[in-house]
């Protein structure tokens, strides 16, 4: 027996510490799939969310899903989006998103979608780090197999 125990206990090693890096590893595979859009809009990966933004001209709606596409709720969250018409930084307007249902967020105002359109969103739900998504909702829609050249990050 004590010559297996040095065997025994770099296997028990091998094991323990292979484990976490493996579900790190299914984890992220997870991510790589395009993040579906089922209301329409244009969907991206925000952390620990999937995010669908619905933009049409006058109002933006912001559904929040988990990674399984499970409503998260957004009661008492608040979201802000910034929208901008091509890159002329006098182009840009900001929206106060608040929650209007179970996973939703809407906002309204005096702007236009169109194909020139980016909306950079930053949302805060209680007692999780707020998130940032940019979205071209006119651009190529994701959950089509694409990927679009949005990007996704957390802040603090």
């Amino acid at each position: 027996m004590k010559k297996h125990l040095p065997g025994l206990l770099a296997l028990l090693a091998i094991a323990m510490f292979s484990t976490p890096a493996d579900a790190h590893r299914q984890e992220k595979k997870k991510h790589i799939e395009p993040v579906k859009a089922y209301h329409g809009g244009h969907a991206q990966e925000a952390g620990p969310y999937h995010l669908e933004l619905v933009a049409t001209d006058g109002e933006l709606v912001l559904y929040v899903a988990d990674h399984d596409d499970k409503a998260v709720s957004t009661e008492g969250g608040k979201a802000k989006a910034t929208i901008q018409q091509g890159y002329e930084k006098t182009s840009r307007i900001e929206v106060e998103l608040q929650p209007a249902g179970d996973n939703v967020l809407k906002g309204t105002g005096a702007f236009t979608i169109n194909q020139n359109s980016k909306v950079m969103v930053f949302i805060k739900l209680p007692d999780h780090e707020a998130h940032a998504a940019s979205f071209t909702p006119l651009g190529a829609k994701s959950g089509d197999g694409h990927r679009n050249s949005a990007t996704s990050s957390h802040t603090h």
